[in-house]
């Protein structure tokens, strides 16, 4: 179990971010077009998870707007936009905010991304959703960088992010 804070106060996940080195566990992750998506549909591509309780939050939606721009620089790398919205609601956020360089993943159905990461938040106002964070894989989907933001209100570390690719 990992703890974080909400405006200061702690709040808990379910456990801790794999290590790095690690391969990234298998998910299925439903799409905006209600399609999957799952690990092996990244085989082969260096890929950045944005992991984030809500996009009804501003630092949620900042933090989409901004990966969204990094993509667009980025070779042979997705990055994919993790929370338990619908996908309805992520769709409509993209469409407004003309987001289109991400991959927008809903974990809605039964949890199991934010499961087998450990981020689920166990307790407090956002119990159930997804915590911030950021892991970024390698074409093999090895996991080469974690990040779970501490205040849960912070932005993560785009630049450390970005950096684990090169």
């Amino acid at each position: 179990m990992a703890t974080v804070t909400l405006k200061g106060n702690e709040i808990n996940t379910l456990g801790n971010l794999p290590e790095i080195g690690n391969s990234m566990p298998n998910f299925n992750l439903v799409k905006n077009d209600l399609s999957e998506l799952s690990k092996s549909d990244l085989k082969g591509k260096r890929v950045v998870y944005n992991i984030f309780p809500s996009l009804d939050t501003g630092t949620c939606a900042a933090s989409t707007r901004r990966f969204n721009q990094e993509a667009s620089s980025l070779e042979n790398t997705y990055v994919v936009c993790v929370s338990r919205d619908l996908p309805f609601a992520q769709k409509r956020f993209c469409s407004a905010e003309g987001i289109d360089n991400v991959i927008m993943a809903s974990d809605y159905k039964n949890g199991d991304f934010g499961k087998n990461l450990g981020v689920i938040f166990t307790d407090g106002p956002l119990n159930s959703l997804l915590s911030r964070s950021v892991i970024v894989t390698d074409e093999n989907g090895k996991i080469v960088f974690t990040e779970q933001v501490a205040e849960t209100t912070n932005e993560p570390d785009y630049e450390a992010a970005i950096a684990a690719l090169k």
